[in-house]
């Protein structure tokens, strides 16, 4: 997806990677069956629309900050993510990567939401005009 000097916070977990770039965050699953499948629907633009809702659970995709309604902290310091018409995600973070990471969505899902804002409302006008 993005490149790897776009990373703004990384956290390097046994089982997964997380990586937040400006306008996506990232939950990478790192060996066995969960693996597999995720690359399947990563690959599979079909596949991940028409199956990523049911493997959500099982395996975290891509999300645009854009999509994101809320970040919180869980009771036991994890980071849960909500999503509109999908399932919550919640990342098994440290206490205090979890800070860091809601603290950071915080201040980027405004800025993503803008960008969004601003490039519906250009293809609105294209589109007038055309």
């Amino acid at each position: 997806m993005a490149k790897e000097k776009d990373v703004i916070l990384m956290f390097d977990k046994p089982d997964f990677v997380v990586k937040l770039h400006e306008y996506v965050l990232e939950v990478d699953l790192k060996e066995g069956v969960k693996k597999k499948l995720e690359a399947f629907l990563e690959s599979d633009q079909l596949a991940k629309k028409s199956l990523g809702f049911i493997f959500q659970v099982v395996v975290p995709l891509d999300v645009w900050l854009k999509d994101i309604e809320s970040v919180t902290i869980d009771k036991n310091g994890a980071t849960q993510i909500a999503i509109p018409g999908h399932k919550d995600i919640s990342i098994p973070l440290e206490l205090d990567e979890s800070k860091k990471l809601v603290s950071k969505l915080n201040e980027l899902i405004p800025i993503a939401k803008r960008k969004d804002m601003k490039e519906r409302e250009i293809l609105k006008k294209m589109q007038i005009k055309l």
